[in-house]
Formats: C-alpha cells, structure tokens, sequence
C-alpha cells in the first residue's frame, strides 16, 4: 500500500476529567445475539484517535483516503459517534476528524503492542498526544529482595520479590514483576522452549502488561535471566497475583545464579543498565554458606584405607565430606564400574575415625542397605577396602540376635527385603548414616521398602545407583522424597510442575531448570572423561530373522496380540488398558527368544533343540568359538526360564559353566562369583533381576544380551558388570534382537528412555518418553526383517 506523497498519520488520545469529560454511554450499532451495543459504558477515560494527514493541511487522493480507512478497521477501530461522549461542559474535542476507539479501553492494551509496529512497518506516522494512558511505559529500574520466613540460622524459607519500576504521569511507581512474567510465560512459549529463549535478542523491547491495561517495555535480558532460573515458580497454579516466591534455603545456588545473570545482564547490555536495587545480600551470604554451590575441600585419603583412590575417587569423598558437613545427602551417580562403594567405604572410614561412628562419645553407626545378591559384594569390599570397620550383616534366621549387637558395631549390612521386614528395630536404632546401594529400588514411593526407608532415624542419607532415572522422573522424586522430603515437592505438585512439562510436552527450558534444581545434590562422572585408561568396548548388534515354527509362532501371537489390544482399547482409555498392553508385548518378546517360553509354544521341539530359536541357535554356534579363543563371557536374560535352555544347551555342547538367578540361595551367591571370578569356568549366565548391577566381574571379556530391555540403562549397568575398574582387557557387547520383530522397536524407544536420563544429569532438552498409543502400534506391527 502506498500513500505518495502524503504519509497516513494516527494521533492517539485519552480523555478524562481534566478535559471535563464524565464518561462514555453505551453506543453505537447492536450486536447480536446479545443485542448489546458495540460500544459499552465507559467511566471518566475514554482513548480516541482520529485519522490525519503529513505534511500538515495535506490532501489524500481519496482511494488512499478509502485504503487508510479500511486499514484502521482492521486494527480494531470502530468510528465513535461524537453525542457518546458526555461532557461536564461544553464539549472539548480534541479535532473536528472523525473519532476512532476500540471496544474496551483496555484493548488498546494489545493495540498498542501489536497494532501500532505493524501500522509503523507499513510506513505511518503515530502520535502520541501527552497523557495517552496506553503508552508503554519505560522501565527506569529493577529490584530483587531476599527475606528470610525463619531465623536464618536454621533451614527455613525465604520470600523473592522481583520489582520493575516504571514512570507514570504522576512520578514513579514500582510494580511487582512476578504476575506479569506469569502471564508472559503462559501466552509466549518462546519463554518455555530453552532454544527459543535464547534466540531472543537480549536488547529487545519485551512488552509485559500490567493492572490495569498497563504496558510496560522492559528489556529482555533481565527477563531471560529472571525466567531461566525461577519458571517453574512462574508458572505454580493457584497462585495469588499478590504472592511472593518461596524458596527453601538449600536454594543458595539458584538464586546466586540468578543474581549472577541479572548482574550480567546489566553489565553487558547498555540499553538495559538502570538502577538496580539488591536487597537481602545477607541472607543470599547465609544461603552461600549452607554451600550447596560451592567446591569441596580436597580431602586426603583416611589411615589404613587398603586401596589407593584415583583422583576422580578422591574428588567424590571430598562431596561426601561436604554433605556431612552441611548436613545435607545426595546420590552419587557414577558411571557403573567406577567405584562408587570403594568411596562410600572411604567415607565411612574418615567418619569412624573423626568419632561419628559407633567408637565415638556420641557416634552412631551406620546402615547400608543393599540388594541381597550384594551383601556378599559389601562383605569382600569391606574387607578390602576398610578392614578397620567393625561390620555387621543382618541376614538369615537368627539375624534378630544380631540385631541386638548394632550399637557395637560402626556399619551395619542390610538388604532390601528384610530392610521392612526388620522395620521396627531398624527405625528403633539412631543412625549416623543411611546408604542405599543401588537407589533405583526405593523408585516406588509407595512401597513397603520405600516406606521404611523414609522413616529411618539418620543424621545424614545417601544413595549409590549408576541409573538414578530408568523410565521417569518419577523415579528421581522417589529418591529425592528419601533423602530431600519436600525439595522436589510432594509426588502431585512434582507431577504438575515438572513430569508433565517435560515429559509429555518437551519444555526444555523447564528440563534445564529441574537439571540445575538438582545439580548441587548428585555427583555423577563418565568413564569416558575420568576412567580413560578402561580398554576400550565395543558393541555389536546382531539381527537374527525368525524362520519356521518360530515365525509362524511370532506371527499368530503378534495378530491375536494385536486383537485383544485394539478391543481393550476401545472399552478402555489407554493408561487402564496398559496392564493388557504390556501382557501382549511380554509374549512376543518370550517368542524372539524361544517358543518354549510360551505356553502354547511348550511342545515345539525337545528340550535342548537349539533349532526352535534363532537366538538359540546363534549361542550354540558362538560361544563354543569364544571359548576356544580364551574368551571369558557373561551372558544375560531377564528371563530365567531362557537360561535354562541356554543351560541345557551348554550341558549338551559340554561347556563348563555357572548360573546365577534370583533361586539362586543368597550364601551361595558369592561362591558362585568367586568361582568365574578365579577362572574356575568360561560362562557365566546371569539374569539381569539377580546379577545386573553391583558385582564385580571384571573376568569377563564378551557380554551377551540375549533380550534387549525397555531402558538400556539396565543393560549397560549389566555390561559394566566387566567394563569397570580393574578391567584390563577391551570387552565386547553381543546384543541379540530377532530381526523385524518387536525387539528392534525397542531400540527407538530405548532413546527415548536415555534421552529422558539426560534432562537431569547434565544434558540437553526434554524427552516424551511415557509409552503411547502410537508406539504400541508400532511394535505389534507384522514383521519387517529386510536388511
């Protein structure tokens, strides 16, 4: 649209009483189906505008006159006839042009944010007349105020008010900032999406509006600053427009970041540096010293501790130091096979010696709770890495005797079945420390195990797991409710403001806020980074086609499978048909390993017949050859009853071999170890419930997964069962999958599951990793074995 050689010109105007203006009755054409008129009653402010033209006294062509008119109408502007207006006096309009307004005087709101550029970008002119009550009111300072709910010497709460302060007509006025960022982040999603918020330019003017129909232009590096760190503050529902922001005190780190952004923000951006006003220091100086931010001490290694830690060890008992000493837990999240017990030994060790353990004047000892397959493992790394602790192990008929002995002793063993069934002497018992080795089990918040782990009496808690999220952050509220109760909040606010946000709807912005919510509380490495003298791993992945009675197998399965679900599915919604679902993925996956696993499938060739299974047939052929080159080989199933078949296999083939399942008696467990340990046979067939996480068996050389699992973190924490420290060897993974089957679709959604373990330990983005109606159709899809 052109409008040579004259320039279209909007002057924009609010009436009020200086003007002897009394207010605005209802007026204009009715609109149906309320039969209400276009314009409502309006009190003593009424915002015009009038079309005009540049230079002064200029004369449109009329179709420019027309376009300019139509134009307007399309912003919103409706013409107001002049009788609306109602006068104390006579009337003082401001022009004799036409009269233009919107429908609401608090439109012009949003007029003036988003009609107002466009108009500018086609070439008009706008005037603001002197005292328009819509113009975007510039930001001349900022405030952040920290106040303690609770003394400051104790872990209460503080209140966060963020402030903006403005110029009005009548002076300067400081309006609360949280509720405008609040409806910025809930309309924007630019401001929730981490990539999109950076994207946005830090000297852009970010229009926020306030009470009112106010619009504020506030720049967006302080805004960014103030959303990357308190977005999930923002957006709470339920909360008062007039409510401050409540942070816990183990909060330090946050809220240094924050001030540490805004301080930057204004540094770096002149468009933005006004006058900020920082109040509270004294409380953020406390916080700092609660010093969840701040860097361990080195430590040195404690008297009589039988191994030499690495300096990645070394940096992991200085944390645990640190959390003692603030009074504070955490998970150590080390990659499997660095040494995670070796350093809770280590820090036991330096508590028995400083008197916190049972010797001291006011010592208590401490419980490590563990699965009953690794009592064994606590027993012989005690014994090697700290013989001076006096251990105890709870286990068998007569442990209630033992259970007498406790205060005597500086650690005392447990494991997870008896930990409830013991409860009530456990919970008896004052505690210098709990540990719960391999943390994942307490993932069920709900449970009988979970329960009584929560209701222990110990100064300070600690959990070991190399996989603190398998499926969902749920599992990590779990742990955080034992060891933080309250940090994450209660199972539905976590629910709300962070499984749904990041798991369902991708909100990477809100993803990278959990990560640094919970960053100062776990210490995790990567063999790659700290443990690169390990030989190398190498993974191969072998695709086996189903062939004849096993295929015809998998395909009826597969269609009375596919049947049942989608009849489910369509009485059911699909989180209550889910039991159903699964139960349908369970028997084709039982097909890819061996027809015998199923039922129905029970009288398909002998016992032993590796001809029945692909898999089958593959380790008959293999692992003979594997041996005979002096390779040492785990092999792992979820499924015991294929470890049987295997067994039988190796039986007939003549190869010595060990076995370790849950029927395995747990004072068996580590004879058993030992025996593979010290050469004594080449295979080792484990199941992943039994052997998957904790042992040390770094005799083996070549891993074999028959079944691919739902998380691959559970097949790697079993691969690490040889890749760990001590190994000297490389190591080679074999991964077994039935190809086209079910199987190789659960590689796609064993991503998923690892990419939602990256959003909290120290990766990018947000995952949708719950298990959806469109992956069950996918993976109860006819087979596709094509190369």
């Amino acid at each position: 649209m052109s409008f040579a050689p004259t320039q279209p010109c909007l002057r924009l105007q609010t009436l009020d009483r200086g003007d002897g203006l009394l207010g605005l009755q209802p007026c204009g054409p009715v609109r149906a189906p309320a039969r209400t008129p276009l314009f409502g009653a309006r009190g003593p402010q009424v915002s015009v505008a009038w079309l005009d033209w540049l230079p002064a006294g200029a004369r449109p062509a009329p179709a420019a006159e027309a376009a300019a008119q139509a134009r307007l109408r399309e912003t919103g502007l409706q013409p107001l006839p002049a009788d609306a207006l109602q006068w104390r006096g006579p009337p003082t309009l401001p022009t004799e042009a036409p009269l233009l307004s919107l429908v609401r005087e608090t439109d012009f709101a949003a007029f003036w944010s988003d009609a107002l550029p466009a108009l500018q970008a086609e070439g008009w002119a706008i005037d603001q007349r002197p005292g328009f009550a819509h113009a975007a009111l510039p930001v001349s300072g900022w405030q952040i105020q920290l106040a303690p709910l609770a003394p400051p010497r104790g872990l209460g709460s503080w209140l966060l008010s963020l402030g903006v302060t403005v110029q009005t007509r009548d002076g300067s006025e400081t309006l609360d900032l949280v509720p405008l960022l609040a409806r910025l982040v809930k309309h924007d999603r630019r401001w929730t999406d981490a990539d999109a918020l950076a994207a946005i330019h830090d000297d852009a003017l970010i229009r926020l509006v306030a009470p009112g129909g106010r619009v504020i232009d506030a720049e967006a590096a302080p805004l960014k600053a103030i959303v990357r760190h308190m977005l999930d503050l923002l957006t709470r529902p339920r909360r008062r427009a007039d409510e401050p922001l409540v942070l816990s005190s183990w909060e330090a780190q946050r809220l240094a970041l924050l001030r540490a952004g805004l301080r930057d923000a204004m540094a770096s951006h002149p468009s933005a540096r006004r006058d900020w006003l920082l109040q509270g220091d004294d409380g953020l100086a406390w916080l700092q010293a609660v010093g969840a931010g701040e860097t361990p001490p080195p430590v040195a290694p404690p008297p009589g501790l039988g191994i030499t830690l690495r300096p990645y060890q070394l940096t992991g008992l200085a944390w645990l130091q640190q959390l003692r000493r603030h009074g504070l837990a955490g998970i150590l999240a080390d990659d499997m096979g660095l040494g995670k017990t070796a350093q809770a030994l280590a820090h036991l060790l330096l508590e028995q010696q400083a008197g916190r353990l049972a010797g001291g004047a006011d010592g208590r000892p401490a419980l490590v709770v563990a699965p009953a397959s690794l009592l064994f493992n606590w027993q012989a790394e005690a014994a090697r890495v700290a013989p001076a602790l006096k251990l105890l192990t709870l286990d068998g008929p007569d442990r209630a005797k033992r259970i007498a002995r406790i205060p005597a002793h500086d650690v005392v063993l447990t494991s997870y079945p008896l930990l409830w069934r013991d409860a009530m002497a456990l919970q008896r018992q004052p505690w210098h420390l709990v540990v719960l080795d391999e943390a994942q089990m307490v993932k069920n918040a709900g449970s009988r195990t979970a329960t009584a782990a929560r209701r222990l009496n110990a100064r300070h808690r600690l959990c070991l797991t190399g996989t603190p999220v398998e499926n969902h952050l749920g599992e990590l509220w779990a742990q955080f409710h034992f060891l933080l109760p309250g940090w994450l909040g209660d199972a539905r606010s976590f629910q709300r403001d962070w499984r749904t946000p990041i798991e369902k709807n991708g909100e990477t912005q809100r993803a990278r806020l959990l990560a640094a919510r919970v960053r100062p509380f776990i210490l995790r490495r990567h063999k790659a980074t700290v443990a690169t003298e390990l030989p190398p791993l190498t993974e191969q992945l072998h695709r086996l086609p189903l062939a004849g009675a096993q295929r015809q197998l998998y395909e009826s399965v597969r269609l009375a499978a596919d049947e049942r679900v989608r009849r489910v599915l369509e009485s059911q919604r699909f989180e209550g048909a889910l039991v159903s679902v699964l139960d349908a993925l369970l028997k084709l996956r039982q097909v890819c390993n061996d027809p015998r696993l199923l039922d129905a499938g029970a009288a398909i060739g002998p016992a032993g017949d590796a001809g029945t299974s692909a898999k089958l047939a593959w380790l008959a052929a293999t692992l003979p050859s594997l041996v005979a080159e002096g390779r040492r080989v785990l092999v792992f199933s979820q499924f015991t009853r294929m470890l049987a078949l295997v067994q039988m296999e190796l039986q007939a083939l003549g190869l010595p071999h060990a076995l370790l399942t849950g029927d395995t008696p747990t004072a068996q467990r580590g004879a058993v170890v030992a025996q593979f340990q010290a050469g004594g046979v080449p295979v080792f067939l484990v199941s992943l419930k039994a052997g998957g996480v904790g042992l040390n068996l770094t005799a083996a050389d070549t891993v074999v997964h028959i079944d691919p699992w739902w998380n691959p973190a559970v097949e790697q924490q079993a691969s690490a069962r040889a890749h760990r420290i001590g190994q000297t060897r490389p190591v080679t993974v074999y991964r077994l999958v039935a190809a086209g089957s079910i199987e190789e679709r659960l590689l796609a959604l064993q991503q998923r599951k690892a990419a939602l373990a990256d959003v909290v330990l120290g990766a990018e983005g947000g995952a949708d990793t719950a298990l959806q109606p469109a992956d069950v159709q996918a993976l109860l899809a006819p087979l596709d074995d094509a190369p």
